[in-house]
């Protein structure tokens, strides 16, 4: 049985030019892609573009209510409901992710920013993994059953150090 190994930041229509039926994603190939998604990637607007440009310059990820404050103080703000209609788009043209935290605030970043986390539940603070141990995945096409893969996210929840010597310690 032969292996489609998909990467799931990339978005897979500009994939379809370079993998024929079964064949085997060589990791040399990624600059091609990149370059190859580009040229391919749905127009965005001024507007998204802007949203999309603010967010790659955050280190981090924002919320969309962060995201707005920054624009706001921009030279073309815009507003809530329009920076949440622009980042939906955005993430399912696959080039924003979105992660929830256990409180339900939902944070954005550029999908090609391929970082993941571990989240404690009880106080919600968040440590960035190093590397992505989901990054060389292959996956069947019969896995996939049609489905067209933009990006991944991974998140470990748990309980960080301080948590857990306060929970041993017991009630004060």
């Amino acid at each position: 049985m032969k292996t489609i190994l998909i990467l799931l930041k990339y978005r897979v229509r500009p994939l379809r030019r370079f993998l024929s039926k079964g064949s085997v994603m060589e990791p040399e190939s990624l600059p091609q892609v990149k370059q190859q998604q580009r040229r391919s990637a749905v127009p965005l607007t001024a507007k998204q573009e802007q949203l999309l440009q603010e967010l790659r310059r955050c280190k981090g990820e924002l919320s969309g209510q962060d995201l707005h404050a920054r624009l706001r103080k921009g030279t073309s703000p815009m507003g809530l409901a329009t920076v949440y209609r622009h980042l939906r788009q955005l993430q399912q043209w696959g080039q924003v992710r979105c992660r929830h935290l256990p409180s339900g605030e939902a944070l954005y970043a550029p999908a090609e920013r391929d970082e993941h986390h571990m989240t404690c539940v009880d106080c919600g603070s968040t440590e960035t993994l190093e590397i992505c141990p989901v990054h060389d995945v292959h996956l069947h096409a019969e896995q996939l059953g049609g489905f067209k893969p933009l990006f991944h996210t991974l998140e470990f929840f748990g309980l960080c150090g301080e948590c857990q010597q306060r929970q041993a310690e017991g009630p004060s």
